[in-house]
């Protein structure tokens, strides 16, 4: 049990459903890729996982626009794993529309499902969808105000400028538990904390860069705000990317080449920093890459659950064309090593 909130731990994995290659290097095409995710939200459970998230993207790289679609089908070849997103970008989706394909996989999953909603880093859904980027707050606000509503699954009575009012609208389907897990995906922004904490929603803290205890004064803002709404305490977890090997040379020999040009290619659209070994290195030491052997995974892992008094982590797992093999043993070693470890680590204390 994670001391201070007193929930079980328990780990994931997420995927932006990258284009991956094969072990001759030619890269999958998208269904292939999307097949292959399959495949590894079935490993996910097999090594002992708890979550297995997909998070919705629209681009040619990564070509994972239907991510409950794709959850469906791991729902039907799995039994104990939870499911679902890692994001849903609902300012550019229906909160409905979103309610109801979760609670579908709710029903397939016989009640595996979560949602974790955000308001997207990566934009590209909004001009798809004709949404103006101006609006990027208030679609937010009142999408989730919304959803947090349709989570009674009684009748909804709601009205707003972003889309068509409810007058006492009863959406279907409804979850067998009575309530869609849900949590919100914060990258930083403390309004977002206290809008989770006001809508009584898990809180998922997407760190991605830089030292994570940054995020500890989060954490605090997030539990204060959920005892200020009246609320009991509810769980924290934290969103990071990674990589496993048997070594620690060589998950970090895999993963930088893509992660240099993950970095490269979204450094001016988002102001990461010049790209260097140094850099890469830094962030391998000090910063949220938690890249290398299991025992060190773990023990970064640990004391970043400790510092933010989380009791999730989910690794986002491969980072642009890395062969689906890397992968593979990548899942393998998290779900069998580290989240043992980690578990040791933690409950002993």
């Amino acid at each position: 049990m994670n001391a201070s909130t007193g929930s079980r731990l328990t780990f994931g994995i997420d995927s932006f459903g990258d284009i991956t290659i094969d072990a001759t290097g030619r890269p999958y095409s998208d269904a292939e890729a999307i097949r292959a995710l399959v495949d590894e939200g079935v490993l996910a459970e097999k090594s002992g996982l708890d979550f297995f998230g997909l998070g919705e993207h629209h681009t040619r790289e990564m070509p994972l626009s239907a991510p409950d679609l794709v959850l469906g089908s791991v729902a039907a070849r799995t039994s104990r794993i939870h499911l679902g997103s890692a994001v849903t970008v609902l300012s550019s989706d229906d909160p409905v529309r979103v309610f109801q394909r979760y609670a579908t996989l709710d029903a397939l999953s016989n009640g595996r499902a979560e949602v974790i909603l955000g308001r997207g880093s990566s934009k590209e859904s909004f001009p798809l969808f004709g949404y103006d980027l101006a609006d990027y707050d208030v679609l937010f606000e009142e999408k989730l105000e919304l959803f947090a509503a349709l989570r009674s699954e009684q009748p909804v009575k709601w009205q707003g400028t972003t889309r068509a009012a409810l007058d006492g609208q009863l959406v279907v389907p409804r979850t067998e538990s009575g309530s869609l897990t849900t949590w919100i995906g914060v990258g930083g922004n403390p309004a977002s904390v206290v809008r989770a904490a006001k809508h009584d929603l898990n809180l998922m803290l997407a760190i991605i860069g830089g030292n994570p205890a940054r995020f500890t004064k989060l954490s605090e803002l997030y539990l204060k705000s959920l005892e200020n709404n009246g609320f009991p305490e509810r769980p924290i977890g934290v969103h990071s990317p990674g990589h496993l090997a048997d070594t620690d040379e060589q998950a970090i020999e895999e993963y930088w080449p893509h992660y240099r040009t993950y970095l490269l290619e979204a450094r001016y659209e988002r102001g990461f920093p010049p790209i260097t070994r140094e850099y890469y290195e830094r962030e391998l030491e000090h910063g949220s890459l938690y890249v290398g052997s299991p025992a060190t995974v773990a023990e970064k892992i640990a004391r970043t659950m400790r510092q933010l008094r989380a009791s999730r982590f989910d690794l986002k797992y491969g980072m642009g064309p890395m062969p689906h093999s890397q992968l593979m043993r990548s899942i393998q070693l998290f779900g069998t090593q580290v989240a043992p470890l980690v578990r040791e680590r933690l409950e002993s204390n």
